[in-house]
């Protein structure tokens, strides 16, 4: 596809999808651009009489009508300008809105694999930095359109009238603008990308700079990270620049084809005054009509320019609307009729890119029982629950929970069975009770504090200026490890889901916490099929069932008695961890 059919492809989805539906409040919008626009032929219309037939004839009583007419083409100038830019000014809002809800809903169906692909700066500058140029390109381009053009038209009539052999004199040279206008737009669009690129490079760096600050302090890396970071500016503000002159050569290629214009009507016009065929107010009247039909004509030239930064920032968004979810077959059962019973691991194959990690993995984990997985970091213990959890969908094998296919299940009401504990769990910038209630939003706050209450929150949170209702700060920042652990185990409680999937549950918690978790995760694990991760093996000594993994494969089974009079790896990652 060409690059010009792209472009009205993409403003063709903008229009269809997005700015359609408020057509109504754009032609009231461009009424009044067209008002404020055509009142310039009344002003300049004014200005003949003015010159002609009141300063030269010397006509004082004529003075105060054209006077009062000049004052009523501002006032509907005023009127119009406050009305139609109003008008914009909403819908372009409401449109951006609206793309933003609906970037962001598209994001959130997406796989994770498109996650770990893309850092969260670059994607928040999509949905954020390219929707908001958009809105400003826009509003400004439905001004320009409406009022500059009007104003345009307006303005060549009134000098075709004057003098239509002047007026085919001053746009001679236009035909010289093609050539240049089409070389500077393509170079416009080029650099308006790159620069948009390069604003997402800053966001993704100074997103890293804010999730790392203790990593940067602890190692001293202040001045490094800020080099780095003046880097990209650098390269930031170089786009940019190029953009811009990209954009100022276009109006300046105008300036400069319109003042051999003037020249050419300054000798031929001044030729017929002398001569007596026109008169003076014709000449001046002409000559103001002229200079502020410039204005708008650098104007609508600009929206060219403007026209290609816009464009890439849609085809930035539109590089992830057309990213489409992993193609999963149709589910055909809305929930498990079995989520207690065994969890089926069958020759599952699973890669991340080209690094394989699960390798034929087979595997059972009794339901209603506590199965644990042990082995060296990268065995791929984490991935199981991914693909358990349908964050990830394996390459070759099956999985099951009571006989019945995953894959068939809608993901959505697959998660209802499972409940996750783990360090990656996510604290929002909400109140610690708003945490724990995402377990499941629709439970009677009376839950969410007795869940608090098992999972020893309560301890902390009654310490706390407001209690469970204190923030617990950017993705738990005002919480200790500890205390953000036992957050999404309340969180894992309240859920109370048949299958509960524990991955270094207790791993941030002192030894006397840990023992009481522990003591309450075995409590409350007794009716529910439970798979544990952990490294410290003192923590699933007591699972009914242990499965030892290495190169994405189970090398050993067994309870731990069993697994340490096998004399195998098993023995030798207890001798090794506990120590």
């Amino acid at each position: 596809m060409s690059e010009q059919a792209s472009s009205r492809q993409l403003l063709s989805q903008l229009w269809h999808k997005y700015v359609k539906k408020h057509r109504i409040k754009l032609t009231i919008a461009v009424f009044f651009m067209l008002l404020e626009g055509a009142a310039y032929w009344v002003f300049v219309n004014q200005l003949r009489p003015l010159f002609d037939s009141i300063f030269v004839a010397g006509n004082e009583a004529k003075i105060w009508g054209v006077a009062l007419a000049i004052f009523g083409v501002f006032m509907v100038r005023g009127f119009g300008s406050f009305i139609h830019r109003s008008l914009t000014a909403k819908t372009g809002i409401e449109v951006v809105s609206e793309l933003q809800q609906d970037l962001t809903g598209h994001l959130l169906k997406l796989d994770m694999d498109y996650f770990n692909k893309n850092s969260p700066g670059g994607l928040i500058e999509r949905v954020r930095g390219d929707t908001q140029a958009l809105q400003a390109f826009a509003s400004t381009t439905l001004i320009t359109l409406g009022r500059d053009l009007s104003s345009f038209v307006a303005l060549l009539i009134a000098a075709i009238n004057i003098d239509a052999t002047w007026t085919a004199i001053l746009f001679v040279g236009v035909p010289l603008l093609i050539l240049p206008m089409q070389i500077l737009q393509r170079l416009i669009r080029n650099q308006s990308r790159k620069a948009r690129q390069a604003s997402a490079n800053l966001s993704t760096r100074l997103d890293e700079i804010f999730h790392g600050i203790k990593a940067i302090k602890l190692n001293n890396l202040a001045d490094h990270e800020n080099e780095r970071f003046a880097d990209g500016l650098s390269l930031f503000v170089k786009r940019q620049l190029n953009a811009a002159y990209s954009k100022n050569a276009m109006l300046s290629t105008i300036e400069i084809v319109a003042g051999f214009g003037f020249v050419a009507i300054i000798y031929f016009g001044g030729q017929e005054i002398i001569a007596g065929e026109k008169t003076a107010g014709e000449f001046i009247t002409f000559f103001v009509a002229i200079a502020m039909l410039l204005d708008p004509l650098r104007r609508l030239a600009s929206i060219s320019g403007a026209m290609q930064g816009a464009l890439a920032n849609l085809e930035r968004i539109q590089t992830i609307f057309v990213q489409t979810p992993m193609e999963r077959p149709e589910p055909v059962a809305e929930k498990l009729n079995n989520p207690l019973g065994d969890i089926c691991f069958d020759n599952v194959t699973f890669s991340y890119g080209d690094v394989p990690v699960l390798k034929n993995l087979s595997f059972v984990a009794p339901g209603g029982k506590t199965t644990a997985f042990v082995g060296p970091s990268g065995a791929g213990k984490s991935t199981l629950f991914n693909l358990l959890t349908h964050l990830e969908i394996p390459a070759e094998g099956n999985i099951t929970i009571g006989g019945q296919n995953i894959n068939t299940l809608d993901a959505s009401n697959l998660r209802k069975e499972l409940a996750l504990v783990n360090q990656e769990s996510a604290l929002f910038d909400e109140s610690i009770l708003d945490n724990i209630k995402l377990g499941d939003v629709s439970s009677d706050p009376d839950k969410v504090v007795e869940a608090s209450q098992v999972a020893l929150v309560s301890q902390f949170a009654d310490e706390m200026p407001e209690g469970l209702h204190s923030l617990a700060g950017p993705r738990g920042s005002n919480l200790s490890g500890g205390q953000r652990q036992r957050v999404i185990i309340a969180r894992a409680l309240l859920r109370d889901a048949p299958i509960l999937l524990l991955d270094e549950a207790t791993s941030a918690l002192d030894n006397q916490t840990e023992k009481r978790i522990q003591a309450l995760l075995n409590e409350i694990t007794a009716n529910k099929t439970t798979l544990v991760i952990a490294h410290r093996l003192t923590t699933v000594m007591n699972s009914d069932l242990i499965h030892v993994m290495q190169d994405g494969r189970i090398v050993e089974s067994g309870t731990h008695a069993e697994l340490m009079a096998l004399n195998g790896h098993y023995k030798a990652l207890h001798a090794t961890l506990e120590k």
